[in-house]
């Protein structure tokens, strides 16, 4: 029997008042249990219950012993109690990692319904456009457009998938023209989005035509709300995915172009650590994020032009 068998088998027997029904409780023989009392007095050195076949008692080194393993028991039962709350029900701080646009137009606008279901539950946001090491971080879930991750201690989710659009502002539009062609995009001007998998090459098809196309930038930055903000003042054409500028095209803020051309879709993802027994905070509010996706149809939006 290792050590924590023994102290447990020697608290029970003298909260009970009984070798036979400590070893019931643990469900082992009361010749087991005689043996590892034995074993825990000989490792320690001193005699902590006298027993004879009427009656057992402590000895002062077994009084001593027993308050002192009895806190340790009952402490320890504290901390797995509260542990196992915190697999069932969520409490702390969940924190989050994502690029600033989401954050700001799809994680922000749900927090109040989240939180008002979780109200042990507070929520920390770190932006960050470039992928690091989250889990290092102390991240608990990071949202990113990749399918797979390296570490393969990480679990991904899938969120949505989304499609990337070029789009200009009607002022550019009026003064530069509406490219009609792939070709025709090396006489405008473009606004890169410099963290992109290939962001000066144009990877586009349209039906089983593909055609890949180099492009130079008046402006390239790593947010996505910057190249956003300078296409609505009509400096050139944005390449962004829809669940960003979605909205600017609905409202005429922005207009596709070359609509019947396709750019790689991306594919936006919940990623956290992998574990057996994952933390309440993770697990709900992963569940939260893709059942408002799928209750707002935002993957449908975030697919095509219309509202």
């Amino acid at each position: 029997m290792d050590r924590w068998t023994q102290i447990q088998l020697f608290v029970l027997t003298a909260d009970l008042g009984s070798l036979s029904k400590a070893a019931e409780q643990l469900d082992i023989s009361n010749a087991a249990a005689s043996r590892t009392l034995s074993a825990l007095e000989e490792r320690l050195g001193t005699r902590l219950i006298e027993r004879t076949t009427r009656r057992m008692w402590m000895t002062d080194a077994g009084r001593e012993y027993h308050a002192r393993c009895g806190a340790i028991l009952s402490e320890l039962a504290d901390a797995d109690s509260m542990a196992s709350q915190e697999a069932v029900s969520p409490k702390g701080v969940l924190r989050v990692t994502s690029s600033v646009s989401f954050a700001m137009m799809h994680i922000a606008p749900a927090l109040p319904d989240f939180l008002k279901c979780y109200p042990q539950l507070s929520v920390q946001i770190v932006t960050a456009n470039q992928y690091r090491d989250f889990i290092q971080a102390g991240i608990d879930i990071a949202i990113r457009t990749r399918e797979h991750e390296g570490d393969s201690g990480i679990t991904v989710r899938r969120l949505a998938e989304t499609r990337r659009v070029l789009a200009a502002s009607p002022a550019y539009l009026a003064t530069r023209g509406r490219p009609e062609t792939p070709a025709d995009l090396e006489k405008h001007t473009m606004l890169v989005y410099n963290l992109a998998a290939d962001p000066y090459e144009l990877h586009l098809r349209r039906g089983d035509e593909r055609c890949n196309v180099p492009i130079s930038s008046r402006l390239d930055c790593n947010d996505g709300q910057v190249i956003v903000a300078a296409g609505r003042a009509g400096l050139g054409i944005v390449i962004q995915p829809l669940y960003i500028i979605h909205d600017e095209i609905v409202s005429g803020r922005l207009i596709p172009v070359l609509e019947d051309w396709q750019l790689p879709r991306l594919t936006i993802n919940l990623a956290y650590q992998s574990r057996r027994h994952q933390p309440a905070k993770i697990r709900v509010f992963t569940d939260f994020l893709i059942e408002r996706v799928k209750a707002m149809q935002l993957e449908k939006r975030w697919m095509t032009f219309g509202t």
